[in-house]
């Protein structure tokens, strides 16, 4: 058995950008900001230090509701502040997961690009729902003709 290559040290990992032919104009900077923006939000507020402090948040007002008579007042301030805090992370958290998403289809269109299985699979994502359902119908057959196999 050739060991020698086991004791080489492993490969750098060379990141790759291609420059595509798309100019970059002043709404991808945008777009880019954002996406910043929304990591950073989302980053951060998924901490548990986030979670601690919108606790004691809570713990706050709650031990303030005597002060102020627990008035209507009192529960608007907590309503209004947990609608708009909610209403904002909605959307850094949907641009972080379409992100994220679509990176993770692109490099599975990769490994389905470099590899034997069958090319239709690239884009899957862009069938309808029938065509979905048809397809997984084939893997359905597939794997009930898989284990009618493996049980005889």
């Amino acid at each position: 058995m050739n060991t020698e290559h086991l004791s080489k040290k492993p490969a750098h990992v060379k990141i790759v950008r291609h420059i595509t032919s798309t100019p970059v104009t002043k709404n991808v900077n945008r777009g880019d900001a954002f996406h910043h923006i929304s990591v950073g939000v989302s980053n951060r507020l998924g901490s548990p230090m986030a979670f601690t402090l919108a606790i004691l948040l809570i713990v706050v007002w709650i031990a303030t509701g005597p002060f102020f008579n627990f008035s209507d007042t009192w529960q608007l301030v907590i309503n209004t502040t947990t609608t708009i805090v909610t209403f904002l992370m909605v959307f850094a958290i949907q641009n972080t997961q379409n992100r994220d998403a679509k990176a993770m289809q692109l490099k599975l269109d990769e490994l389905i690009n470099s590899s034997s299985a069958r090319t239709e699979f690239v884009d899957i994502e862009e069938l309808t729902d029938t065509e979905l359902d048809a397809l997984h119908g084939q893997f359905k057959d597939l794997h009930d003709k898989f284990t009618d196999r493996t049980k005889k």
